[in-house]
């Protein structure tokens, strides 16, 4: 056990000196920060000052040290644009994207879950094939479709949501949230449903597929031939042992997520990580940029480091094959 971290541990580490590496290296090619922030007026020396003092002048070796040491301690310096630490201006930013992330995360996995399984028992209904059907709507369009089609329908035919912000919120500490308020629940409706469909499409799918597998095999015809109740079958042996392969994809889903939370909280304006770095892309504001690409890096590697572990938990050939090699 103690192997296998340390080595899932390695890679993650690797895995992120490399994102950082190319991330930062990407950078180099958006544009010059100094153009931006400098009138036209500007003068050779005004220029050279600038690079000196946000250390654009420095080799690439220097600069990307120098951004790998800060971003451990949780120092991204300063951004281009606002002039203000880039932690704080995302840790300011950080609730709006993480609550919007839990709620389509959430409901794509309870739902996804619960489609699968009905749709894999039922597979010969009506209603099943009908949700399969509508569920192809889901893979087939981009999320940015589905948030237009969205907002026309319920914002601007029905008028019963928001169609841009976050609504009122609440502050608690230093967290700000909108699931206390009316206004705040309603903004969160549209953007997690759009952020959230295909993932939970990409589930169901997965979870009805792995389920009729496991429903076909001879453990399961045993259960029902010793008089078990279906509901036993079905979520006792059945879905346990479906959820092993299902427990990977719902890590990378939830990755994706806050990964993709970009293209909705562009379409719906919401306040979040995503929105200010497509701003920040606009301004080259490439210390805002490389800290979100590093967040967003880690969560990725931590979830998949979590999933690999729970992974190893829950099926045991893993544990015997990782004993073994120990031994």
């Amino acid at each position: 056990m103690l192997s296998f971290v340390v080595k899932r541990v390695a890679q993650s580490v690797l895995v992120l000196l490399i994102v950082g590496l190319v991330a930062f290296s990407m950078f180099r090619f958006v544009g010059d920060p100094v153009d931006n922030m400098l009138g036209q007026e500007r003068t050779i020396e005004d220029v050279e000052r600038l690079r000196t003092q946000l250390g654009l002048d420095q080799p690439f070796p220097v600069q990307y040290y120098k951004f790998l040491e800060g971003a451990v301690q949780g120092n991204f310096g300063v951004s281009y644009r606002q002039g203000r630490p880039v932690a704080e201006i995302i840790l300011e930013r950080a609730p709006a994207t993480l609550e919007l992330a839990a709620v389509s995360g959430i409901f794509a996995i309870l739902l996804g879950i619960a489609l699968g399984v009905f749709t894999a028992i039922r597979r010969n209904g009506v209603t099943a094939n009908l949700i399969m059907s509508i569920s192809l709507i889901g893979v087939s369009l981009p999320t940015f479709l589905i948030g237009i089609l969205l907002i026309y329908l319920f914002s601007v035919e029905l008028g019963w949501l928001p169609s841009f912000g976050r609504g009122e919120v609440v502050k608690i500490g230093g967290w700000s949230t909108g699931l206390l308020t009316e206004t705040g629940l309603k903004a969160l409706v549209l953007p997690s449903i759009t952020l959230g469909l295909y993932q939970m499409t990409l589930i169901m799918r997965l979870v009805r597929s792995e389920m009729l597998e496991v429903l076909r095999q001879d453990y399961i015809r045993f259960a029902r031939a010793r008089g078990l109740r279906d509901r036993t079958v079905h979520f006792r042996h059945a879905l346990k042992n479906t959820m092993v392969p299902v427990i990977t994809v719902i890590g990378l889903q939830l990755g994706s997520i806050i990964a993709f939370a970009i293209i909705t909280e562009t379409v719906f304006q919401w306040p979040g990580v995503g929105l200010l770095f497509i701003n920040a892309i606009q301004f080259v504001d490439i210390p805002v940029m490389a800290a979100y690409l590093m967040l967003i890096s880690v969560m990725f590697v931590g979830i998949n480091l979590i999933v690999d572990l729970l992974y190893f938990a829950i099926d045991p050939r893993l544990r015997g094959g990782g004993q073994e090699a120990t031994g």
